[in-house]
């Protein structure tokens, strides 16, 4: 199985989601509560990775020959990780065209 291209998004991913923790809101400063945007994107990137992690563990285990690990849990979350990656890109995608829509406004 071919991981760079997945490693590759996983990492653009994750130096967008620090470059957006790196920008603080002025409500912050005020000590406002809420939810940051960047911890719930560095959260679901986590989650993504570990999905793919886990994926990937299982199917190392079965080809290894593991009794505890059958094909059926193996497919699952492989897809389960497939999924879970197209999401997190077509969320990537969602942002970059919000960010060039902003850009584009006139001012």
């Amino acid at each position: 199985m071919d991981t760079r291209g997945i490693e590759q998004m996983l990492t653009e991913l994750r130096s967008t989601a620090q470059a957006a923790g790196a920008a603080k809101p002025a409500q912050e400063a005020e000590g406002a509560a809420g939810v940051e945007f960047s911890e719930v994107l560095q959260n679901a990137l986590k989650d993504v990775s570990a999905a793919q992690q886990e994926a990937r563990q299982m199917s190392k285990d079965f080809q290894a020959g593991d009794p505890n690990v059958n094909l059926q849990d193996v497919m699952v979350n492989l897809q389960k990780a497939n999924l879970s990656f197209q999401q997190m890109v077509q969320v990537r995608n969602r942002l970059v065209t919000a960010y060039q829509d902003i850009m584009n406004m006139p001012v």
